[in-house]
């Protein structure tokens, strides 16, 4: 019988039910025509199985969200930044492929791929920052807050509009080597349901065992990627997808599976899928 989350249920529940870390499809799935953050990618996605599909967000000039990855504009639209353009002007631009060849693909708004996503998959919604009330106001609208995962930078400022206007929104900071964020961001009553952790060593306090086993005893949940956003600052000691093709399995997404994790990151869902079921035995 396939998985399927129940919303009804805490994402730890789920993951317990599921038996294996829930995967993410990052920015959906996409390859050759079809550009990432696209409603055709995050379909692909949940086709392929996702458990979470990564959104990014930007806001145009005069206040619309959409779904796209700020500052990549020059990569996948050939255009001025979304934040200097009005909705009016990017409803009309077409995405770029993988070949740089202009498509019939649009950028999608936020409440598009909200409403695609409701009911069917955890959202983690990244560059939560821009807006804090406004990108809450449109989650709260679409009736997806039971799915939503949100991150941003830990400040004073970011902390106080969360409490406020996203207070049970689920949390998930990003830890580097050591966390030393979680435990304050308890204290403060943030609903911080875990954290994302990014280390570029094996002996990284973040994603050893005394750590993970010290998350878990307290019900907090591990995020590990095994993307690679950039050759020069892997976020993963190198335990990554390319090595799980390039040298074997075991020693990219293995690796991170033998850690314990509860959630893994990945540009090439299905096959992490079909690996992990290989280890199964299904």
């Amino acid at each position: 019988m396939s998985f399927s989350i129940d919303f009804n249920q805490t994402i730890r529940e789920n993951i317990k039910r599921k038996g294996s870390p829930l995967l993410v499809a990052h920015r959906g799935v996409c390859g050759a025509n079809i550009p990432c953050n696209t409603i055709t990618a995050y379909k692909i996605a949940l086709m392929q199985g996702a458990d979470i599909v990564e959104i990014d967000v930007s806001k145009s000039k005069d206040g619309v969200f959409y779904v796209f990855h700020p500052g990549m504009e020059h990569v996948f639209l050939k255009s001025a930044h979304l934040s200097t353009l009005t909705s009016s002007e990017i409803d009309q631009l077409r995405l770029y492929n993988q070949d740089s060849v202009i498509t019939s693909y649009r950028v999608p708004r936020l409440k598009e791929v909200l409403e695609l996503l409701k009911g069917k998959c955890y959202i983690n919604v990244d560059k939560f920052w821009i807006d804090i009330e406004g990108i809450s106001r449109e989650i709260y609208e679409c009736g997806v807050e039971k799915q939503v995962i949100v991150k941003t930078a830990i400040n004073d400022e970011y902390m106080s509009q969360l409490k406020t206007f996203a207070s049970d929104l689920m949390f998930m900071p990003l830890v580097w080597g050591k966390d030393e964020i979680v435990p304050k961001l308890q204290e403060i009553g943030v609903n911080v349901i875990g954290a994302e952790v990014l280390f570029g060593k094996e002996s990284d306090d973040c994603i050893s065992d005394e750590y993970i086993k010290s998350m878990h005893d307290r019900n907090l949940l591990v995020w590990v990627n095994s993307i690679i956003y950039n050759e020069a600052d892997v976020i993963s000691a190198h335990h990554t997808d390319d090595i799980s093709f390039k040298e074997n399995e075991d020693a990219g997404w293995g690796w991170l599976l033998d850690k314990g994790v509860d959630i893994i990151q990945t540009d090439w869902l299905l096959m992490l899928k079909q690996y992990i079921e290989k280890r199964q035995g299904k």
